[in-house]
């Protein structure tokens, strides 16, 4: 009685009327159907948000592919279970995989469709248009004639005439490429078959003619190349209306699954015909032939009674399918992305965030960049008791050559030494002023000393494993993702590593000449004279060099940005792969957390 007072929804919805929990709801057609979407509706809709952030790049998605080989009657399966028409005619129809949503309108009528594919999202009204519209997707993504492409097209359709479902349409197998058609074509639409029907997330929905041998057809075979087992593989059978007289029971033998065992089984439907769309027969009257198709046929009668028979049927048993396939599949898509997150979150670390955008931060984000390599610079430069970490760890054995040098000449200083005189200018104790100042021999020693000094320095600034090495490492530690400023850098250290080594010189010579000019009125220098060694002047004069370097680097840099008018957007360039794989992280890292917040209502 519930069937025959809500007909409409009986026709689409049979296979509910046998819940039990269906039979207790009461005779009113609107609560049923808000249960039906309360309990349907949420788990499509999450895995549409999904597939509209792009999730998919990441990971699959639960979804229905649908395949078959050319003139097997899948158009006219999507047609009927759509209530659109769809491109048909003959060859390749589907040159894109389409993707076609069914929403049911709970509440109103009317009927809209919405339709994308790159940047285009077009919604249109009409349902006579969708053929139309559809074609000229294709044309835009695959090109005019008969290629195929890759990118997907989703079609929206609202309407209260369908139920909840999504399907993936796959172009038909083909084996013959005809005019205009690359010669492998079958095996670019195999390979494009293949992206979808392997993924264990995908349910296919194999559409095979009853009028054919099924273990023959390519489109089966293929399903079992990627599902040996059935586990996730439907078959629908169609053009029951052309079976050979007496072949019926050899079609009840495949419905059966002795032919080819599929755990999801089979179902037929008989859909209109090339010659029922000349004759304008209506999709709704093709549902109404349909029926009694099945009910009048001898065989296949009882095929309705175990809702395994008719379009109506099948929507809703694919839908039934999908929601149970979303339910099982949920755990590990929350497993999934859990891994994924991590993963982009460690990777992402290592891409510190890049210049911004906006002009009026820029300058700041400089700012910033400067002074944190400046910290580094000071820290390198720092002085301590560790052995490793700053320069002067890096130059204790170079000081040390300085040591064994003077330790080798300890046999001819001392016979300076022993030129004593206590009259004129000079400190008690020391040699006479003028006998100093002009021996020849005193003078050749200390040059000695002054060239070796001189070549220490220049070692130490010209050795790549001393200060330019370190310094530069700062650098590339620092802006290695900001070409620009790397190589000013660079640049500035080379030519203030030039000036300071002249001013070291200059300073080391001038500290040899004054040796050679020796005045002071410190009562204390005579025994400070006895301490002090050339050694110890030096240590203390190179680490003071290197920290007017450090010091001043950081000061030039910051004068050349802030005061001799450089474009900053310029100076911010970055690597170009550096900020492309950082932007494409973040936008992962956008779309993993929205799914799982959206996984959260339901796990």
């Amino acid at each position: 009685k519930f069937c025959q007072n809500h007909s409409i929804f009986a026709l689409f919805f049979p296979c509910f009327f046998l819940n039990s929990r269906s039979a207790q709801v009461p005779e009113n057609s609107g609560i049923f159907l808000q249960q039906w979407e309360a309990q349907v509706r949420p788990y499509i809709e999450m895995i549409d948000f999904m597939r509209r952030i792009g999730i998919e790049k990441e990971l699959a998605l639960p979804s229905i592919a649908v395949v078959g080989d050319q003139s097997s009657g899948k158009s006219s399966v999507l047609e009927a279970l759509s209530g659109v028409a769809l491109p048909r005619g003959s060859g390749i129809v589907t040159r894109c995989p389409l993707e076609l949503k069914l929403r049911k309108l709970i509440n109103g009528s009317g009927w809209t469709a919405i339709i994308s594919y790159n940047e285009v999202r077009e919604t249109f009204h009409d349902p006579a248009q969708v053929e139309s519209y559809v074609r000229r997707a294709q044309n835009m993504l695959a090109g005019d004639g008969v290629g195929i492409c890759d990118d997907l097209i989703s079609l929206e359709i609202t309407s209260p005439d369908v139920c909840d479902l999504t399907l993936i349409d796959l172009p038909g197998i083909t084996r013959v490429p005809v005019k205009g058609q690359p010669e492998d074509i079958g095996d670019q639409i195999r390979r494009l078959i293949l992206k979808f029907t392997s993924k264990k997330e995908t349910i296919n929905l194999v559409v095979v003619p009853c009028n054919v041998d099924i273990a023959t057809t390519e489109a089966l075979r293929m399903a079992q190349g990627v599902d040996p087992d059935g586990l996730r593989t439907l078959a629908i059978l169609t053009k029951p209306d052309l079976i050979d007289k007496g072949a019926e029971a050899d079609i009840l033998q495949v419905l059966q699954g002795k032919v080819v065992p599929l755990k999801k089984g089979y179902t037929i439907v008989r859909c209109r015909g090339q010659s029922d769309i000349n004759e304008n027969v209506s999709l709704v009257e093709a549902t109404r032939q349909e029926k009694e198709f099945f009910a009048k046929h001898t065989q296949f009668s009882y095929l309705l009674e175990e809702q395994r028979a008719t379009i109506p049927c099948l929507s809703t048993r694919l839908t039934k399918e999908l929601v149970e396939h979303i339910k099982s599949s949920l755990p590990s898509l929350r497993d999934q992305i859990h891994i994924h997150l991590s993963a982009v979150r460690v990777e992402l670390k290592n891409y510190a965030d890049g210049p911004p955008l906006e002009p009026e931060r820029m300058g700041p984000y400089l700012s910033k960049k400067i002074l944190e390599f400046s910290d580094q610079i000071s820290e390198l430069c720092r002085t301590g008791e560790s052995d490793t970490g700053n320069l002067y760890s890096y130059l204790r054995p170079v000081f040390k050559q300085w040591e064994c040098h003077l330790s080798s000449s300890k046999s001819s200083t001392k016979e300076i030494s022993k030129l004593k005189n206590k009259s004129g200018r000079e400190l008690l104790g020391f040699s006479k002023y003028i006998m100093f100042e002009g021996d020849l021999q005193v003078l050749a020693h200390l040059n000695c000393y002054k060239f070796v000094a001189v070549c220490l320095l220049n070692y130490v600034f010209f050795s790549q494993e001393i200060i330019l090495e370190q310094f530069t490492a700062v650098v590339y530690q620092c802006f290695q993702n900001d070409p620009v400023l790397q190589n000013i850098t660079l640049y500035k250290i080379d030519n203030i590593q030039s000036s300071q080594q002249a001013k070291a010189e200059v300073r080391i010579s001038e500290q040899f000449e004054k040796k050679n000019m020796i005045y002071t009125q410190d009562p204390i220098y005579l025994k400070f004279l006895n301490e002090i060694s050339d050694e110890k002047f030096l240590e203390d004069e190179l680490p003071i060099v290197v920290q007017r370097m450090s010091d001043q680097l950081p000061m030039r840099i910051s004068f050349f940005i802030l005061l001799d008018g450089a474009n900053v957007s310029v100076l911010l360039f970055e690597n170009s792969n550096v900020s492309r794989r950082r932007k494409d992280l973040q936008a992962c890292l956008d779309r993993l957390t929205a799914a799982q917040e959206a996984l959260s209502d339901f796990i």
